[in-house]
């Protein structure tokens, strides 16, 4: 592990990455792995001078991220950019009955990094894929919309990001060895306290030598 070239991280997604974090205070990193990658660190690089943000909001979509755009990303000149988005994309198909097609969650994903890479060209990108984990019945349904889109973030990571984190295909092999899916997110989604150690964990092996 080295530490990041940066100064500036910034954490988008959705409730993932949100996890309470306290709107009025722009320094809150909630309580997810975002708080669990910035606590460690801090810890191993005292005095290094990385910021991290965390701009997350629950129940975004990849559509959502690009209305935030001005605001929550561009206004605040990240050194590096995270996004972890995608799940809402397929969860709204089944809870809601208001689908978002692959075509259109491609589209949204390329125009946000299209316009990163204009306008802060010097930013480095780290992608997560979406995942879901088997703890409900219904989740396995979810593989139809699901893995289109997590091709499509791996096609684009190859195009835009500086790093890729195949989230789902790690949690995947967590529980073909042995830990319990309840115990990493109990609604196959929502990572539970050691589901976020887990994520701040692959974050940190695979972006902090950015």
């Amino acid at each position: 592990m080295y530490p990041l070239l940066s100064k500036t991280v910034l954490f988008q997604g959705d409730s993932i990455t949100d996890c309470n974090r306290d709107r009025s205070n722009t320094d809150s990193l909630g309580d997810g792995y975002v708080k669990r990658i910035a606590d460690v660190y801090h810890t191993l690089f005292p005095g290094s001078g990385t910021v991290f943000l965390n701009r997350g909001v629950s129940g975004d979509r990849a559509r959502n991220l690009l209305e935030r755009y001005e605001t929550d990303l561009l206004a605040l000149k990240p050194d590096v950019l995270s996004v972890l988005i995608g799940i809402n994309d397929v969860w709204r198909r089944y809870d809601n009955g208001d689908p978002t097609s692959c075509e259109d969650f491609s589209r949204s994903y390329r125009l946000l990094l299209t316009q990163v890479k204009r306008d802060l060209p010097r930013t480095k990108i780290i992608l997560l894929e979406p995942f879901v984990l088997y703890a409900l019945p219904d989740r396995r349904a979810w593989r139809e919309d699901l893995d289109p889109k997590i091709q499509a973030v791996r096609e684009l990571a190859n195009e835009f990001a500086d790093v890729y984190i195949p989230l789902d295909g790690l949690l995947a092999s967590d529980v073909a060895k042995g830990v319990p899916t309840e115990s990493l997110a109990s609604d196959g989604v929502h990572p539970t306290d050691l589901g976020h150690a887990m994520l701040a964990g692959y974050w940190l092996k695979y972006g902090c030598g950015i």
